[in-house]
């Protein structure tokens, strides 16, 4: 060739591939639509992130977004900023807005512990940390808001009013108190803290007053717009140095004269940081490092779309490309072609991708706020990793593009003599290939029996949970290359099983069965996808499942009932019991006893608390044994003191009473601690032995239904009866167990639906898998159909066909997903939480994996309605 040409022949090359590309529309929707969603997903993962950290910081942190500076009093004890510290700041020519903070918690008058902590705030404006729900925030004195559980659970609704005890200034001793009747104005709800207690707002000066504090031990301060943090911190620092702190009680706008270290400033921005570090510890993080791994493999599962989807497009184009290799078209020019395709369908569709998933996540605050009532803080503008994610969008895209291109590339100048149609999928697995896929499996067996063989034991401290979970990990990622590589293989024995049904059918489930059994390494590609978003869907739901068990079984250690009563190690009346069980706001009133006695040099607590008395017994595991052979001289023992005494279910051992010592058989022994931290269990009769007192040691309660309000009730229905039947009322206390376990609920419930939330945009990138398949699939084989509608098979049992073809992609990767997350997500939880229980959530597992295989026949109808609108000449007539 004349090297003149060359230029211009490879502009031809690439002219002929976009002109092919423009000239079949269908092929560049379909085609960019799966790049397009795999830049969703990845960049919808982002925001998900970014949501998911600022919803945790904003909860957990103290500092507005707006305060520019705040001011903190340096000492320990009570020295704080003054009223007229704080009025001299706010007349600073660089402040906007000083507001004084202080929190104050005080008794709510009455027999009982009742508390409400009060915290000062503004009510509205950018440093408010609170929303006004119902009613009025306070303006004058005397008055509060309530947040939503001291409305509920005080009835401290709008216009009632509360007398508050607050510590008494002139009596030394600290031991009187002043009464203090307020006015609820209206209820609001914290932005500030996930911490649920019941609390009380009012402004600065109002919470100052009321509290008879004298002062502020923090100052937040916002600058006026354009004002610099060094000027405004200037201007602060001169009105702090003419105060000075002159003793522990003393605040800092008592004194004159002299200049004083007394208070500190510090940038907002700084104290926002040190609260989002201290936010994101602990479980939080993890969390963020599953959203990390789960990045990765969304970025992996685009990948194999976009290669699946380019491969189906190229051999479709064989002809074309054969011609351009017969009239001498070189490999490297076509295969540099096809990448600038891809590279372009890459540009464009992670553009979209990105705006489409920014618009979304925008979207999601005011959703999850209008939908389920949940929270959630504004994601931002993330313009750098908005960048990377179109940069990394079109990489992945020519990555993608590589393995196909070169494939398409090689095709035989002959090739154009043949039609696409001939141009079927190879049927079988290459030796290295086969070898390849082999090796991993035995990879990733090897290192699941290593893990297996040494899992950790309840309560072993020394044990290397971080690298158990990066070995997991490491296995599983190398169960998932090997389901990629012998895919072809799998999906024959898989698709006879499930294929069965679809036989007995007729004519339809036949053909969509041999449909896809026709194109093994096809039907792998798609599937393969499908099975990574079943895995991570069945893993995220096995987690939460075992999760809540445990939670659970904690709870019913901790907290068994919502309520607890006690006498301070006194014994309560017998008769009490019975009037509790008389109320209708209570259920479930149990009472107990228990003794101490001592083994060697430790004190263990003996209780006859019956777990099957209330509805968490259920939960109650044992480690070795069961709680039913519980009985007369029969106990269980939890695991602290079953060390101790080196036993396990049937061994028998010896307890010290005052009565003489107790022979006892080890019924069951305990994962963990006993109820209520008892370290043996036994029967009441075993108890009297033992020269326990007639008198319930406690007694536990659960409120008849179920919300805040109603656990109010029974609230204040324990405290009317004690009132009414207990002579000296101070001596009882009432415990709400509830609330701690109502927080680590909450938080379960939170961590299983992010999850959820972004596997199941994994699964959305499969479906749209299975649909660009399913379009690409009908296009090929517009003669196959053609053919078919010829020999007589109607339009509705085409689409029918097509439809079922597009399920079966579904119901083989629900197949392989389900073999893959299952017995991982067991693994890395047995690893995690070694006391967890291993749950298998059935029915939500059933409704994944029908829901998945509907999903998948929904994404063949489009298809499958455009292949009915040929006609048979029409297809028949066709060379592609």
């Amino acid at each position: 060739m004349n090297p003149s040409l060359k230029p211009s022949w490879r502009a031809s090359v690439l002219g002929s591939q976009l002109a092919e590309l423009l000239r079949r529309p269908g092929r560049l929707v379909t085609t960019g639509l799966s790049v397009l969603v795999a830049a969703f997903v990845v960049f919808a993962t982002v925001m998900a992130q970014q949501i998911a950290t600022n919803t945790t910081v904003d909860r957990f942190r103290g500092t507005p977004e707006a305060v520019s500076l705040i001011a903190t009093a340096d000492d320990e004890s009570s020295a704080t900023i003054g009223e007229a510290t704080l009025e001299r700041i706010r007349a600073l020519p660089g402040v906007a807005e000083a507001v004084g903070r202080v929190d104050a918690g005080a008794p709510i008058d009455g027999p009982f512990e009742r508390y409400l902590q009060l915290y000062a705030d503004p009510g509205t404006g950018p440093l408010s940390q609170v929303e006004l729900v119902k009613g009025s925030y306070p303006d004058g004195a005397g008055q509060i808001a309530v947040n939503r559980q001291a409305a509920e659970e005080l009835q401290l609704a709008p216009g009632t009013r509360t007398t508050l005890l607050f510590p008494d200034p002139d009596d030394e001793d600290g031991v009187k108190t002043v009464k203090v009747t307020v006015t609820v104005t209206g209820v609001v709800r914290s932005t500030a803290t996930a911490v649920q207690q019941t609390s009380g707002y009012a402004t600065d000066t109002h919470i100052a007053r009321l509290a008879e504090v004298p002062g502020y031990p923090r100052v937040d301060i916002r600058a006026r717009n354009g004002v610099p943090e060094g000027e405004l911190s200037q201007q602060v620092r001169a009105v702090l140095d003419k105060a000075s702190v002159l003793d522990k009680a003393s605040v800092l706008d008592k004194a004159s004269s002299g200049t004083s270290s007394g208070a500190s400033l510090t940038s907002g921005s700084v104290v926002r940081a040190r609260e989002a570090r201290e936010a994101v510890n602990g479980d939080v993080r993890e969390i963020f490092r599953l959203i990390a791994v789960f990045l990765a493999v969304a970025v992996g599962a685009a990948a194999l779309v976009a290669t699946s989807t380019f491969r189906i497009v190229f051999a479709q184009r064989l002809r074309q490309l054969a011609l351009l290799r017969a009239i001498g078209a070189s490999q490297p020019r076509l295969v540099t072609a096809l990448a600038v395709e891809g590279a372009l369908v890459g540009v464009v569709a992670g553009v979209i991708g990105v705006v489409t998933a920014l618009g979304a996540g925008h979207l999601a605050p005011p959703a999850a706020r209008l939908l389920v009532g949940q929270e959630l803080s504004a994601p931002g503008f993330l313009v750098l990793q908005a960048v990377l994610v179109v940069v990394g969008t079109v990489l992945v895209t020519v990555c993608a593009v590589l393995a196909p291109a070169l494939s398409a590339a090689g095709v035989s100048p002959l090739q154009a003599l043949r039609t696409a149609g001939t141009a079927t999928g190879e049927r079988r697995l290459r030796p290295a290939r086969l070898a390849a896929g082999i090796l991993l499996t035995v990879a990733a067996a090897g290192l699941a029996a290593l893990l297996l063989g040494d899992l950790p034991e309840p309560g072993q401290e020394d044990y290397d949970r971080d690298f158990a979970m990066m070995v997991t990990v490491a296995s599983a990622g190398f169960a998932f290359l090997a389901l990629v590589t012998l895919g072809p293989f799998l999906v024959r024995p898989v698709l006879a099983v499930a294929g069965w049904p679809l036989r007995r059918l007729g004519t339809t489930g036949r053909l969509a069965v041999s449909g896809v059994g026709g194109t093994p390494h096809r039907a792998a590609a798609v599937s393969v996808v499908v099975a990574l978003g079943v895995a991570l869907v069945s893993g995220a739901l096995v987690s939460v499942a075992c999760l809540s068990g445990y939670t659970e079984r904690t709870a019913a250690v901790e907290a068994p009932a919502d309520f607890r009563v006690t006498a301070g190690g006194k014994e309560l009346d017998a008769g009490l019991v019975r009037q509790f069980a008389a109320s209708p706001q209570l259920t479930h009133v149990t009472g107990y006893r228990t003794l101490l006695t001592t083994v060697g040099s430790r004190e263990i607590e003996v209780s006859d608390l019956d777990p099957d008395a209330l509805p968490t017994g259920s939960y109650v595991d044992t480690a070795t044994g069961s709680l039913d052979d519980r009985g007369p001289g029969h106990a269980v023992v939890a695991s602290g003191t079953a060390d101790l005494l080196g036993v396990r279910a049937g061994d028998t051992f010896t307890l010290p009473s005052g009565r003489g010592d107790i022979r006892l058989t080890v019924a069951a022994t305990l994962p963990g601690q006993g109820p209520l931290q008892a370290g043996v269990l036994v029967v009441p009769a075993d108890l009297d032995r033992m020269g326990a007192s007639r008198n319930a040691s406690g007694i536990l309660a659960d409120a008849a239904a179920e919300g805040l309000a109603a656990r109010g009730e029974a609230h204040r229905a324990l405290e009317t009866t004690i009132r009414a039947h207990v002579t000296d009322p101070d001596d009882l206390s009432v415990s709400v167990l509830a609330a701690g376990r109502d927080t680590d609920q909450d938080t379960i419930r939170t961590m299983g639906a992010t999850a959820l939330g972004l596997v199941a945009l994994t699964v959305l990138i499969a479906v749209v898998g299975v649909t660009a398949t399913t379009s690409l699939t009908a296009i090929e084989r517009t003669r196959e159909f053609g053919l078919l509608r010829a020999l007589g098979l109607g339009g509705g049992a085409l689409r029918r066909t097509i439809t079922l073809e597009a399920g079966l992609y579904g119901v083989l990767g629900g197949v392989l997903g389900l073999a893959l997350g299952v017995p991982y997500a067991w693994l890395l939880m047995r690893i995690v939480i070694t006391s967890a229980p291993l749950s298998l959530p059935g029915g939500q597992l059933l409704v994944v994996f029908t829901g998945l295989a509907a999903l998948t026949a929904l994404a063949g109808l489009l298809p499958a309605r455009r292949a009915t609108r040929v006609t048979p000449m029409t297809a028949l007539g066709s060379t592609e």
